[in-house]
């Protein structure tokens, strides 16, 4: 196990064992956070679903009204007219078939895949490249499309991704540590209530079990989401 830093150490130390509301975590961890960069803020929520059943496996999207604060480079594989569509709609690369060779030959300068419906039997070949990364462009989480100009833009302005993983938890950024508390605030509980309506009709018992947040390099903090 690796020695804890001087700096990460006295972080620790002012994190006390008990459930912070979310304005006091995000103040706590304004205040603790060492890194010289702009760290982001990350949100692991552990939830009380079986991720082995197909109606357990939590997912979507939802857009943070403040942004991520970090440029969110999109790849759109389309053909003739969306191609120009992809590009005005602010687009850092639109191509077609092109794509799919350079991303079997291991190219992966971008951060979301907009494809539209009648690309997606040949980018349905890059399942084993798209689909461990997350990327693979899926039509309920508006990345299959023909409206290509909204998907990019979306994307652009903050929409992010929630996926729960095998362990049974989401993780997540929020946001930039930099931003204004309230802001931050904001963006977090856009989250949760997103993640709250994507509830599984069939699920028994409590749904938000835990949750933390941290930076980039910070200790975790727990807070209090309740029954979202």
């Amino acid at each position: 196990m690796a020695k804890l830093g001087k700096k990460h150490k006295a972080a620790l130390s002012q994190v006390e064992q008990k459930l912070y509301s979310i304005p006091e975590a995000i103040q706590l961890l304004k205040k603790i956070h060492y890194a010289k960069f702009d760290e982001s803020l990350d949100l692991a929520l552990n939830l009380g679903v079986n991720p082995k059943y197909a109606d357990q496996n939590v997912r979507g999207t939802t857009s943070l009204p403040h942004g991520l604060g970090k440029k969110v480079r999109v790849l759109v594989i389309a053909q003739g007219e969306k191609i120009k569509e992809a590009e005005e709609a602010g687009a850092d690369y639109a191509m077609g078939l092109e794509a799919i060779e350079k991303i079997q030959g291991g190219w992966f300068d971008f951060d979301a895949v907009v494809a539209t419906p009648d690309m997606m039997k040949d980018v349905g070949k890059l399942g084993k490249q798209l689909g461990p990364k997350g990327l693979m462009p899926n039509p309920k989480l508006g990345t299959v499309t023909f409206d290509i100009g909204k998907a990019v833009k979306e994307l652009k302005a903050g929409k992010v991704e929630f996926r729960v993983n095998k362990e049974g938890v989401i993780h997540s950024s929020v946001g930039k540590i930099s931003f204004d508390e309230n802001k931050l605030e904001e963006n977090l509980r856009t989250l949760l209530d997103a993640i709250s309506k994507a509830r599984p009709a069939s699920l028994k018992g409590k749904y938000m079990k835990s949750a933390y947040l941290s930076t980039t390099m910070s200790p975790a903090v727990p807070i209090e989401v309740g029954e979202q």
